[in-house]
């Protein structure tokens, strides 16, 4: 069984997730399917069919949820010791060698990323350019556009 890498924070976000599916959503769903039920026939039930798809969707999502924190390497950025080096947990500054944009990403897990956010995935294209990369290495990244250039100007670990 292969590791699911994730950071100390993201492994946290799915421990709660799987505690609000189990305790609030599990039983509001039960809770529908018993009075979609009591309506009477079943098969004309458009509520009682949402219902089930719902349940559906609630205990498939706990299912991919214990899988995933069963076979997680969960990772605190913060105790890293990568010489300066770019690797999952890190959070590196880049500076577009184009344009000179400076950006900031932290490398987490898929189930993580959010550009929003500035989180990247391991598996993204821009991730694994930077992986072994130190400060004032360039990382060429395969982008839709062409190939991108980014500089990179400084590897944190918090």
């Amino acid at each position: 069984m292969s590791k699911v890498p994730l950071t100390l924070n993201g492994a946290e976000l799915l421990r709660q997730e799987l505690h609000r599916l189990k305790t609030v959503d599990r039983p509001s769903v039960i809770t529908a399917i018993a009075e979609a039920r009591a309506q009477g026939d079943l098969s004309e039930n458009a509520e009682y069919e949402a219902a089930k798809e719902r349940q559906s969707f609630v205990e498939g999502r706990i299912v991919e949820l214990e899988f995933k924190l069963g076979s997680a390497q969960v990772i605190d950025p913060k105790t890293l010791n990568a010489d300066g080096r770019c690797v999952f947990g890190s959070t590196v500054v880049l500076e577009d060698t184009n344009n000179g944009d400076v950006v900031t990403y932290q490398i987490v897990g898929d189930d993580e990323a959010d550009i929003k956010h500035r989180k990247i995935s391991i598996s993204s294209p821009i991730a694994r350019a930077l992986i072994g990369k130190s400060s004032g290495d360039i990382a060429e990244v395969q982008a839709p556009g062409g190939i991108r250039e980014y500089e990179v100007v400084d590897v944190q670990y918090i």
